[in-house]
């Protein structure tokens, strides 16, 4: 990759490659030329009806009054919808501000609590949604009173609005991205198209070489970092062809993942570990019949702490299928990174570090040791700083970053180089927060060793008893081994202690595999306590098992520890009720109480008129 351009002109160029490649589309359905696909159709765009596409788009949005500079807000539960509409905004110089579409109605008060908050932050004067989710979304509209319309994007398919070219620089604001809000309500990521750019360059040259004879292969959510920037941006500035599986596909059926990849003789795909780990889990032996899977040179990891088991596991798994273990590929990154911050080498596999947990815990020292000796603890390398970027390790006390930990001592992870954000949104406060002169804190803990990074946990989240740190994940992936518990939905958490002990209760709160299960809770509960105790020398102060679905998360799947931590403290997550458990009639009421708040919003003056 020569000079920057911005995303821009990188759909421009691309519409002049070879109009065979593009992005292709799996529908809901599955995959076709599998049983479970059939009677179903791909849509294909090439890189050059992209272009056309998202001009009428741009078009579109520049009738709806829209201008350079405004926000536009994004709730589209189709991937080419929202690919289209998406560079649409980015042609006319409109700041896309892409939000989760509602799964379904059973969190819906917490959802437009959510998109709310979002809308209004961003000052979105106009959002585009399917007219099925436009009908849910009255409370959003007289909350928010920037917000001057809610449009559906059936209407803007249709449109044929000639775009009116913007002139767009490097510096001007690409999109916004807000964070997932696993730790705090979520924060709109400023990123200018120079910082997408620059990261792109580390991700497709210095990370994965990508080039056209490449194919991406992904499932998911483009609403997300790693979904959008890693698979619809960055292939269009390297016009890499692109398949789209919905997310909800893969969640019902793993297994169209690896058949996609198959399919397509995909290349380059990625997935948190608890994606890999689901395949293992649910995709049967008659399902491996007629795949290959031998293409496949990146096979990437990030966005949750990642267990070198589980990996392993999934190489193991799909060995007989032409999967090679040295195309596992753990990385780290986020959304104030654009999106990559470090990967490891290409084509080495999983690299991992056993150090003793007693000096980890205890002094902040990672230690090396044999692998499998008592108290070993066994990280996964997440690879190396790309070049014109750094990473370093500070004591979270450093406010200026001016004395960088040894390698091997355990402190907060720094970064800086031109792929940082620039700020968050309208929020000073948090922006000077979130630097430490010139690196920007990411709030994680981790060491150097050899120049590979090594993530333990987030500084906020570590429970200190009696001196020594512990980290949650450590006691969730310990609690996840017992029978029973829903591997991968546990959460740890240190809770204030109204006794006079002067430390936090340590609790670990974990949802049952299913309703039997959580009918022997006590059994269940103590196991927890002797998983822990045996795994980690740690005594849980108390254990807490809920029904499935019921542990809060993210958007993207992620588990919300201070949420949790909230609800355990307040005494509601004993009895809390899971997403499956939703009547009915609890959703009708929803539903019905989101268009009568809007009404009475609206008659009331709650909104004013634009």
């Amino acid at each position: 990759m020569s000079a920057l351009i911005t995303l821009a002109q990188a759909v421009e160029e691309a519409a002049k490659v070879d109009p065979t490649r593009g992005f292709r589309f799996i529908p809901e359905e599955g995959v076709p030329g599998t049983t479970q696909g059939a009677g179903t159709s791909e849509a294909s765009f090439s890189f050059t009806a992209i272009e056309r596409a998202s001009a009428r788009y741009g078009g579109a949005l520049q009738a709806l009054g829209l201008k350079k500079g405004d926000r536009v807000a994004l709730v589209l539960p189709t991937n080419e919808d929202f690919v289209l509409c998406f560079f649409g905004a980015i042609r006319a110089g409109i700041i896309p501000v892409p939000i989760y579409p509602p799964i379904g109605l059973g969190q819906l008060q917490a959802y437009l609590d959510n998109t709310r908050h979002i809308v209004a932050k961003s000052g979105a004067r106009a959002l585009v949604t399917s007219a099925k989710i436009k009908r849910m979304l009255g409370t959003v509209q007289a909350a928010c009173p920037a917000l001057e319309q809610v449009v559906a994007v059936e209407g803007i398919r249709e449109s044929m609005e000639a775009l009116r070219p913007e002139k767009i620089g490097l510096a001007d604001v690409a999109f916004l991205q807000f964070t997932s809000g696993s730790t705090s309500r979520p924060k709109g990521v400023l990123l200018t198209h120079e910082n997408l750019a620059s990261n792109v360059k580390c991700i497709m040259q210095d990370g994965l070489r990508m080039g056209p004879e490449d194919t991406g292969v992904s499932w998911l959510p483009l609403y997300h970092d790693m979904g959008l920037i890693g698979f619809v941006l960055a292939p269009i500035f390297r016009t890499v062809p692109c398949v789209f599986l919905p997310p909800l596909l893969f969640l019902k059926r793993p297994v169209s993942w690896l058949q996609a990849m198959s399919r397509h003789k995909g290349t380059v795909s990625y997935g948190p570990n608890f994606a890999y780990a689901l395949c293992v889990k649910r995709i049967r032996e008659k399902e491996l019949a007629g795949l290959d899977l031998s293409s496949w040179r990146v096979a990437g990891c990030g966005a949750e702490p990642i267990r070198p088991e589980t990996l392993e596991a999934f190489a193991d798994a799909f060995a007989q299928v032409g999967f090679r273990k040295e195309a596992l590929l753990p990385s780290y990154g986020m959304a104030e990174s654009s999106l990559a911050v470090a990967f490891t080498e290409l084509g080495e596999g999983m690299k991992t570090l056993a150090v003793d947990g007693d000096a980890l815990y205890g002094s902040g020292e990672a230690t090396p040791v044999a692998d499998g000796v008592e108290h070993a603890v066994r990280l996964v390398s997440c690879g190396r700083e790309f070049p014109d970027h750094a990473i370093r390790i500070f004591d979270p006390d450093d406010v200026s970053s001016v004395a960088p930990l040894a390698e091997g001592k355990v402190g907060e992870i720094r970064i800086s180089g031109p792929s940082v954000m620039k700020g968050y949104w309208e929020d000073a406060e948090r922006t000077r927060d979130a630097f430490a002169g010139p690196f920007l804190k990411t709030g994680d803990l981790g060491f150097l060793h050899d120049g590979h990074l090594y993530i333990c946990g987030r500084s906020k989240e570590v429970v200190i008893v009696n001196g020594r740190n512990y980290y949650p994940q450590d006691m969730e992936w310990e609690a996840g081994k017992v029978p029973g518990v829903r591997k991968g939905n546990v959460i740890a958490f240190g809770a204030s202690d109204n006794t006079e002990r002067d430390r936090e209760r340590v609790v670990v709160a974990f949802e049952a595999q299913d309703a039997q299960n959580l009918e022997n809770a006590q059994a269940l509960c103590q196991a927890v306590r002797k998983a822990v105790q045996e795994g980690m020398g740690l005594t849980l102060d108390d254990v807490v098992a809920v029904v499935p679905g019921a542990l809060p998360k993210t958007s993207s799947g992620k588990l919300q520890r201070a949420r949790t931590r909230e609800l355990y403290e307040a005494g509601e997550l004993a009895g809390r009720a899971g997403s499956r458990e939703k009547s009915t009639l609890d959703l009708v009421t929803q539903a019905a109480r989101s268009q009568l708040s809007y009404f009475k919003l609206a008659v009331l003056g709650g909104r004013k008129k634009g």
